[in-house]
Formats: C-alpha cells, sequence, structure tokens
C-alpha cells in the first residue's frame, strides 16, 4: 500500500485556508496513486489548544468534519484527520446545562468515500495548555482492516509511550497513523522514539508534523515513516513537504517471526511489577484528567 503524509502550515481558525490546503495534499497524493493522507494533529483548525478552547464554536464540528469526508470523496483518497470533538458522558467529562462541552482531541480515518473507518481520542496530553483545554481519554487504540494492512491510530505524545504502541500491536495492528503537533527542539522523538516505537513492536509507524509557526509554537517538521525494523521509508524536512512511502504486511510478519516480542511477553509479570511500585494506582485510568 502507497501511503502519503502531508506536513504543512495551518492557519489558526482559518479552517476555509487549512481545508484548501488538505484538499491539495490529497489531490497530490491521490495523482501519485496514495491510498491513503496523514495530516498533522488539529490541522484543520490549526494547533493552538487556549484559542480553540475560547473562540472555535463546537457547533462547527459536524460541518467540518463533513467537509474533510468531501475530501476524501473528490479525490478518491483515504483520509486521517485531527480535531477536538466533544467527549462523551462516558468520559468522566459531563455536560451539564451550566457548564461548557468537555473536549478530546480525536483522529479519524475516513475511506475514500469519506465514510469513517476508525475513531481514536488522545490519551496522554502534553503540556499544560492542553490539559486546561482537553481531557485524556482512556479508550485504547482499535484496529480495522485496512488495504489488506491492520491499521490503528495514535496522536502525537501517545507515540512516545512505549505501551500505546504496544496496545495496538497487541490487538493486531501492523499500521500506526500519528498525527502529531511537534515543536522544534525535540528532533529526538521522530528520529528515535518514532523509530523505536516501530522496532519494539515490529509494524509500520506514519507521523505527520506540521511545519511553520502557529500562534506560539513553532514546528519543525521532520515528519518520518518507519518500518517494521526501525528502518526510516520516508523523511521531512523543516517546511512543507509530501512524503510517500510503500507500507506492507510482509516485513511486519518477517520481524515478527524473527524475533517474536509480542509473542514473549509476560503481561501478567509486568503488572506484578508494577503493583508494587510505590504510588501505583489500584487501577488503570486512575490518574486520568
Amino acid at each position: 500500500m502507497l501511503l502519503s503524509v502531508l506536513q504543512a502550515n495551518a492557519v489558526v481558525l482559518d479552517v476555509e485556508a487549512n481545508l484548501r490546503t488538505l484538499d491539495d495534499g490529497a489531490r497530490r497524493a491521490a495523482q501519485e496513486g496514495a491510498h491513503v493522507l496523514l495530516t498533522p494533529e488539529l490541522f484543520p483548525v490549526g494547533y493552538a489548544p487556549a484559542r480553540l478552547r475560547a473562540e472555535l464554536d463546537p457547533a462547527r464540528l459536524p460541518g467540518i468534519r463533513e467537509q474533510l469526508a468531501g475530501i476524501a470523496r473528490r479525490n478518491g483518497i483515504a483520509l486521517v484527520y485531527s480535531l477536538p470533538a466533544v467527549a462523551g458522558a462516558d468520559s468522566g467529562g459531563g455536560q451539564g446545562a451550566d457548564r461548557a462541552p468537555v473536549w478530546h482531541i480525536s483522529a479519524s480515518l475516513v475511506d475514500a468515500s469519506g465514510a469513517e473507518l476508525l475513531s481514536y481520542a488522545k490519551v496522554h496530553l502534553f503540556g499544560d495548555e492542553e490539559r486546561a483545554a482537553f481531557i485524556a481519554a482512556a479508550q485504547p487504540p482499535a484496529v480495522v482492516d485496512f488495504q489488506g494492512i491492520r491499521t490503528s491510530l495514535l496522536i502525537c505524545y501517545d507515540i512516545e509511550f512505549p505501551e500505546a504502541a504496544r496496545a495496538a500491536a497487541a490487538r493486531g495492528a501492523e499500521l500506526l497513523l500519528v498525527p502529531t503537533a511537534l515543536s522544534v527542539g525535540f528532533d529526538a522523538v521522530p528520529q528515535v522514539l518514532v523509530r523505536a516505537r516501530a522496532l519494539e513492536s515490529q509494524l509500520n509507524v506514519a507521523y505527520a508534523n506540521h511545519c511553520g509557526h502557529e500562534d506560539v509554537y513553532t514546528f519543525g517538521g521532520g515528519s518520518v515513516v518507519a518500518g517494521p525494523d526501525g528502518a526510516l521509508l520516508a523523511q521531512g524536512g523543516a517546511g512543507p513537504d509530501l512524503l510517500f512511502a510503500d507500507v506492507d504486511t510482509a516485513g511486519v510478519q518477517r520481524a515478527r517471526n524473527d524475533v517474536p516480542y509480542l509473542r514473549e511477553r509476560r503481561p501478567d509479570l509486568y503488572r506484578e511489577w508494577e503493583a508494587g511500585l510505590p504510588g501505583t494506582p489500584d487501577r488503570v485510568g486512575d490518574n486520568q484528567a
């Protein structure tokens, strides 16, 4: 399967401008024969958590999602996009009449007809601004069969935790698609951590970042696609870019047969180890925001 990764600069809260950028990227990716376009975290609205929380009307979100589905349909290509999403009652946020809706950061995979195949809400929020604007989710990454490859989603900071990638791999994922918003100064994340996640869970990982200035943030690009052996299949520079990489299941199966990390895990033992640590929560999710 040929996948494409859009690296671009968004304009905060200028949805129409950002959708034009996405539409152009989808058109160019489809012309090259790509099956899916991965885009950065919160790209349709720009990355600025405090401003989004204060200025973005959540009533606009369904319409933006329909426009994104239209981009997929018009260009005949699947699309991964990231948007704020109003959290459900099961998230612990609630929505009483006297309180503002609680938001997650979400990602969605829609197929070339615009139909949603997969959704995910960010579990690990980064920094005070994200934690003030959003609530951390708790659901594990789901997996779907997409173009013959078992595919899953994470978002940005999630991929820096081996447990998150391993949760997807343990559910059968062979490809992880990761929208991100990584500021300059953290080059080790795409160059070391993303490649390590691909190697240790023996899957393909695609990581799409912003570039340029948005609100108070400066993004350095550096989007990557890493294979199940940790090798770089594609790498972006500092500016706007459109990356392409061929990914398949054969390399994943070969890596997992050569060194069976997933089969030889001992999760019961690891839980015993963690239970003995000082300050360890009794239940997963007890420390969620």
